[in-house]
């Protein structure tokens, strides 16, 4: 299944900004359906990408790679 290029997009927004809020910002979206887009590619991934925590998001390895 070919990945959805707006998931592509949302990844490199929340890895760039660090927070998920904030890349939904930029990306004019509302953060919950920018999260949903997120998990949906840690799911076709079958990787967890960002470790999530208050103080924002950070890459897991295979988020960096």
């Amino acid at each position: 299944m070919p990945l959805d290029l707006r998931k592509i997009r949302y990844f490199v927004a929340v890895y760039e900004e660090g927070s998920v809020s904030r890349a939904a910002a930029r990306e004019k979206v509302v953060q919950p359906a920018l999260s949903v887009q997120l998990r949906q590619l840690e799911a076709e991934l079958s990787v967890r990408l960002f470790d999530r925590s208050a103080q924002g998001v950070q890459p897991t390895p295979a988020g960096h790679h």
